[in-house]
């Protein structure tokens, strides 16, 4: 583990020295003995209650350990310890630190009727959800937001070394560009200030007027479709004398760069960096401009693939609008998050199940990562008064979990699906499913049919010990349109994922300059607990190497087939470790001659000598 200068809420541990002490070393010798959980914690807590006023929270155990004990001085690791303390080390489990953070509210493109318009949140956000709320306090500033996040998770025992940035609030693609260089710029000088142990939240004078002084709900059958536009751009002009954006909230493209050439080998690094879009917004300027920015992945809302229902829901695209964005981001090497809607306006259960098949029967989508995400009907959202003439319902339960298992049931093996059911609050929700765990019922109801889902998240390892001996390597080839896909796996002998590849071999020369016809590798993820940069930990699969055993697997592939180079959309922070596996930088990507390496791999076999001299 990293040590770095404290960076967490105000609390001194030395006058509560004695008990924290107590409190972690009875703690670490409770992981030791196996027989450590949230009973074993509470009765040590009570042995050990912080004076006068209760009990310490987890952060203040964490603070103390930090405070007090040096590395190696337990019975059990740093990681050990932090993984058993942490209240919830799921978030951190998949191998990097997801850090979400929202743009301010402005105009959005869409008209669409399932949309809840909270004027005080980016369109289709809500304020009671956690991730607004933080933002909201924040003022949307996007230094603010990503610094303490940051330090909330490191109060909590999660590592912040490798951080995966997602920035949501509607439709990226329709912000000012000097605003979206803005945002970004601040996000990474944010993680370069955490990550060398500087504080500059005290410099920050948010600029974005406060959204809260607009009203609390607007109601979707006012029979003016949805106001959200007009109401948050007059309040935008009206607090920045005219403009939609303040001038602090602007940056110009070298400053961006300069953040991120800093966060490169910064102590917290970005490993990716994801926004949100829709598919008729994705263009070919348009992909090379996020990726400027630092993009590694686009979260994007198909949310249908039947024309008539796009229709109804005024979605404004079509269906082949998603075929050509997914085309498009897969040829540049973006990874792809799709979003899809069940139970809009004018589908029905079976015709839900049917739209689901094509967006992996049809080569020009088949996702890498998926959102499902049922509609639920909100008041201010137009779709208010489309239930109101009976025109639309929500499903009954039994309609809903059909819809749900036949999905999750035919989620290929290279997909990952992140969600299933938005975690809106029931408080928000008109009618209809309130249930939050309908994933579980879902993949239960998948198992009482004899099935089982294949997805990624279905398999991951998680923090669980495996043997890297046994390790089996799966391929799974499958036509994606532009290109051969090539799914690559490491997995145990009971099909646990430890860790996999996406090798992307382009049928032809696609927009991407520097990229000309070279093979691509879209991306590469170890799963296990997150370990810090350089920290290594027996039994994890995180720093074994294993990264690297897939990546020569991918030019061995590549070469075989008939490619000169390889190309990677590295992240910003992941850009070290490409160039020790021979890649170079080459614009906006990072390639490697496989040619020339393939020749002097052939030059060194042939003066090795026989085995039999040896």
């Amino acid at each position: 583990m990293i040590r770095r200068p404290e960076q967490l809420p105000a609390f001194d541990p030395e006058p509560h020295r004695e008990a924290l002490e107590g409190i972690v070393r009875a703690v670490a010798s409770s992981l030791a003995a196996g027989d450590f959980d949230a009973g074993a914690l509470d009765g040590i807590l009570r042995r050990f209650p912080r004076a006068g006023r209760g009990f310490f929270s987890r952060a203040e155990i964490i603070q103390g350990f930090r405070h007090f004990f040096d590395e190696d001085a337990l019975e059990v690791s740093d990681e050990t310890f932090l993984a058993g303390v942490q209240r919830r080390p799921t978030r951190t489990v998949s191998g990097v630190t997801p850090l979400t953070v929202l743009t301010k509210p402005f105009p959005c493109p869409g008209k669409c009727i399932f949309c809840p318009n909270d004027v005080r949140m980016p369109k289709s956000y809500l304020s009671d959800e956690p991730g607004a709320q933080r933002a909201a306090a924040n003022r949307f500033d996007p230094y603010l937001q990503t610094w303490n996040r940051l330090a909330a998770f490191r109060a909590i025992g999660h590592p912040v070394e490798k951080v995966e940035l997602i920035v949501l609030g509607g439709t990226w693609s329709f912000l000012p560009e000097a605003y979206q260089v803005w945002f970004a710029t601040r996000c990474f000088e944010a993680l370069n200030d955490f990550g060398a142990g500087r504080d500059g939240r005290a410099a920050v004078h948010p600029s974005a007027p406060r959204f809260e002084a607009l009203p609390a709900r607007l109601d979707g059958r006012a029979g003016e479709g949805t106001p959200y536009n007009r109401i948050v751009q007059g309040f935008l002009k009206e607090r920045l004398d005219g403009a939609m954006v303040h001038p602090d909230e602007e940056a110009a493209w070298e400053r961006l760069e300069a953040a991120q050439r800093a966060n490169v080998s910064a102590g917290c690094r970005s490993v990716g960096f994801v926004i949100e879009t829709r598919p008729d917004h994705v263009t070919p300027e348009e992909v090379l401009r996020i990726r400027r920015l630092g993009a590694t992945k686009v979260q994007l809302g198909i949310q249908s693939l039947d024309d008539a229902v796009l229709h109804a829901n005024a979605r404004g695209h079509d269906a082949d609008a998603s075929r050509r964005a997914v085309s498009l981001l897969r040829r540049a090497g973006f990874k792809v998050h799709a979003h899809w809607m069940p139970n809009l306006l004018g589908s029905t259960p079976a015709r839900d199940m049917e739209d689901f098949a094509r967006l992996f029967d049809d080569p020009a989508l088949r996702p890498d990562e998926l959102k499902i995400y049922p509609c639920s009907l909100i008041e201010s959202a137009e779709l208010m008064q489309h239930w109101e003439r009976g025109e639309w319902r929500p499903y009954e339960y039994d309609e809903l979990l059909e819809v749900l298992a036949s999905a999750l049931a035919r989620v290929p093996r290279y997909c990952r699906v992140t969600r299933v059911v938005r975690d809106i609050s029931s408080d928000d929700i008109v009618t209809g499913n309130k249930l939050t765990n309908f994933r579980q019922l879902a993949e239960r109801e998948v198992a009482r049919r004899g099935g089982s889902c294949r997805d990624i998240r279905a398999r991951e390892i998680r923090g669980d010990d495996f043997d890297a001996d046994a390790l089996v390597l799966r391929e799974t080839r499958y036509d994606a349109g532009v290109a051969e896909e090539r799914f690559l796996e490491l997995t145990t002998p009971d099909d646990r994922i430890v860790g996999f590849l996406r090798l992307s071999l382009p049928k032809e020369p696609g927009f991407v300059a520097e990229l000309g016809d070279a093979a691509i590798v879209r991306e590469v993820h170890v799963y296990g607990m997150t370990l810090g940069i350089g920290d290594r930990a027996e039994g994890r699969p995180q720093h074994r190497g294993l990264g690297g055993r897939l990546l020569d697997e991918a030019v061995r592939r590549a070469a075989e087939a008939g490619y000169a180079s390889l190309g990677v959309i590295s992240a910003v922070g992941t850009r070290d470790w490409y160039r020790r596996h021979g890649f170079e930088e080459r614009g906006l990507y990072q390639l490697r001659d496989i040619r020339a390496t393939q020749a002097r791999e052939e030059a060194c076999m042939e003066r090795r000598p026989p085995a039999s001299e040896r």
